[in-house]
């Protein structure tokens, strides 16, 4: 859902040492007296200064893994823009679902059977306790199944017209128990105008803009997030991974922001490594420190090698879930992730895997393309250097369609690109 772009504010000072910036903004939903009872987070692009509105879960992993809880939230609803291709990944798990509120977009194309094939994703989240928000597309006959979801459905005054508001307010009146939000609002007719509908919550310029908040990142070293993947790997003791945690304190901090976030709802403030990990827990914390690897590289080289691992791991997972198990699918994404480490490592692959405790099929598959993961991979390779024969070879071997395959590399070049923004 789009939101008002936020003006500029002061260039970052430039990163220097193990600490970048992230830049992240928020702004206020407020209700009739106006109380602020959430903020809707959105990143904000460093090099151009302007607001991206595909921002999604990811961004939320960034700002709790990197910015101080009470600066960023307090103990406010998070209002998170998110796009279908990143619904499923494995970000959420990160998060307490209790005061996310997830913002789902409409559908390029709203045909009934693509209505009806993204609701059992949909219905799982709010089952799991997450919040999920609307913009007015979903009163329209098309999105009828996920109207029964909506916790809120946000009204856009910037495109509705007084006499299209006032309708699709009584119509979301009776068909659906959502709270509505006015959004966009600029001027007190405006708002005066939405109040008197009936609308309870608001969000604009009338009340806030965005404010933009550098949070100070630190970049753990390489070393030290391939000692903590291994020890996970090896279901290490708790004490053994807190000892790699103490080794570098960027690990640490960010471990214990993200413990600490608003997104887990914890009474009382973690200050313990041994509690964030026994709370974070082993499949999660692997996932986490994989994906933080990615956007760690040797001095040289280039930036887009973590994007492309990224690419690569999500894909592949995709494609795996397809045809295997959900364990599958885990070993296909630590493939995909490490297909680069040779390069980021900057020695060979040989070398680069004697340095990790990674299964036996994960190994044969970086290092002779071996099994269902060594096609996995090939097919991979083969999506960004458009080579037909070896795509053709892998996705018959892996009796996977081109629709299938070219779906899911669409939706893993969505799910990188958001991660790389952040």
């Amino acid at each position: 859902m789009s939101t008002q772009a936020a003006p500029d504010a002061a260039t970052a000072a430039s990163a220097s040492g193990p600490f970048a910036v992230a830049m992240i903004a928020r702004q206020a939903i407020v209700n009739t007296q106006q109380a602020v009872i959430g903020h809707e987070l959105f990143n904000r692009a460093r090099s151009s200064g302007e607001h991206t509105a595909t921002s999604d879960v990811l961004l939320m992993f960034t700002a709790l893994s990197h910015t101080g809880a009470e600066e960023l939230l307090g103990n406010k609803l998070i209002f998170i823009n998110c796009t279908h291709e990143t619904l499923a990944g494995g970000h959420l798990d990160l998060l307490n679902p209790d005061k996310v509120v997830l913002e789902i977009p409409p559908l390029g194309h709203t045909a009934v059977d693509e209505v009806n094939a993204r609701l059992p994703i949909l219905s799982a989240l709010r089952e799991r306790g997450f919040h999920l928000a609307f913009n007015h597309t979903v009163l329209e006959s098309a999105y009828a199944p996920w109207l029964p979801l909506a916790d809120y459905i946000k009204l856009d005054l910037s495109v509705l017209a007084p006499d299209q508001l006032a309708v699709l307010v009584r119509y979301a009146g009776r068909h659906s128990k959502a709270e509505l939000i006015a959004e966009k609002v600029e001027t007190a007719q405006q708002y005066d105008f939405a109040a008197g509908q009936g609308i309870a919550l608001f969000q604009g310029y009338w009340f806030a803009r965005p404010a933009v908040i550098e949070a100070r990142v630190l970049t753990p070293a390489q070393a030290c997030i391939i000692e903590l993947i291994n020890k996970v790997r090896q279901q290490a003791s708790t004490e053994e991974i807190e000892e790699v945690l103490k080794k570098d304190p960027s690990l640490a901090f960010n471990l214990l922001r993200l413990i600490n976030s608003a997104g887990f709802g914890l009474q009382h403030e973690i200050t313990s490594l041994r509690q964030a990990v026994l709370l974070l827990g082993l499949k999660k914390l692997f996932r986490w420190a994989a994906l933080l690897f990615t956007a760690t590289r040797a001095s040289g080289a280039p930036s887009s090698l973590g994007h492309t691992a990224v690419v690569r791991g999500r894909l592949m997972e995709l494609l795996t879930l397809e045809i295997l198990s959900q364990e599958d699918a885990d070993q296909a994404f630590v493939t995909g992730i490490f297909s680069l480490l040779d390069v980021m490592l900057g020695m060979p692959m040989e070398a680069a895997l004697g340095l990790l405790n990674l299964p036996a099929v994960v190994v044969a598959a970086l290092l002779r393309h071996e099994g269902t993961l060594g096609d996995l991979l090939t097919l991979a390779q083969a999506c960004e250097m458009n080579d037909d024969a070896a795509f053709d070879r892998a996705a018959h071997n892996l009796r996977l369609t081109s629709s299938q395959i070219n779906l899911a590399h669409l939706q893993a070049l969505a799910w990188a690109d958001q991660f790389s923004e952040q």
